[in-house]
């Protein structure tokens, strides 16, 4: 089948992670998964959560947030703190953003710190979620560099690199990353989070009113598999520039947006 955008049907969107956007976090990156663009920033507290200190639990802890901001879709969203509560889908993607970051950072030898990771959606073209684990990744280990670097911390307690991404089924064909239209129309949509080891973390499948078979489930796992190891390419690249000078950054934000 023809793709919106002429992509191959395992074929990402274009990938980028823009550092330091948010200068006042531990870490920050703009996560730009073609169309779709989410801030994702880390803040390190040096403290615990009071649950924990009243359970004596060893080490630290992480957690996370996740907002789409009223502009980020073709209609206004309105904001959470206008209806007075979180709905229930950021609810949802807060906690497997944490989840999916705590899976493969050893807390115990974080030491007695909260992690704070925020994930804030600027352009929604599909998503989501997978470029916010993605980004919020790439943050993490970048802050936590950053904490061994100042002598804070001996070593980096984030095991390996994680990341998600979409994949589905669409008019009977498997596709790897899906934007808006193409996750508006599937028969099946799939969110995979994987390790750069490709031990999986998530995997969150559901048919929208059909139905799909073990081969096709096998079909789109492998696509997954695929598209992780092109994420974790990028991811490393961006952490390995991580101690550039941020106005290399920003103008790289600015051609980015200018489409240069």
């Amino acid at each position: 089948m023809q793709r919106q955008d002429n992509r191959a049907q395992n074929e990402m969107r274009p990938l980028q992670f823009v550092l330091n956007v948010a200068p006042h976090a531990t870490a920050s990156v703009l996560s730009c998964f073609g169309n779709t663009r989410v801030i994702c920033s880390v803040t390190i507290e040096e403290d615990v959560p009071r649950w924990m200190k009243n359970q004596h639990v060893p080490g630290g802890w992480l957690t996370a947030e996740y907002a789409m901001l009223p502009y980020s879709t073709l209609d206004r969203k309105k904001r959470d703190s206008s209806a007075g509560k979180v709905d229930g889908r950021s609810v949802e993607i807060q906690r497997l953003i944490g989840r999916s970051l705590r899976a493969v950072v050893d807390l115990e030898a974080l030491g007695a710190r909260t992690i704070w990771v925020d994930c804030d959606v600027l352009q929604a073209d599909g998503g989501t979620r997978t470029a916010s684990i993605t980004g919020a990744a790439v943050a993490l280990s970048i802050a936590l560099n950053r904490l061994v670097a100042s002598g804070a911390l001996e070593k980096n307690p984030m095991r390996c690199l994680v990341s998600a991404v979409s994949v589905g089924k669409l008019a009977g064909t498997p596709l790897l990353d899906l934007c808006y239209v193409e996750d508006r129309d599937a028969e099946v949509d799939m969110n995979v989070v994987m390790t750069e080891r490709g031990e999986y973390v998530e995997v969150q499948g559901s048919g929208e009113e059909a139905v799909f078979t073990a081969d096709e489930m096998a079909q789109m796992l492998a696509l997954a598999s695929k598209g992780v190891a092109d994420i974790t390419a990028a991811q490393k690249e961006a952490i390995a520039r991580a101690d550039r000078p941020a106005e290399s950054d920003f103008e790289s934000l600015r051609s980015f947006f200018e489409g240069r």
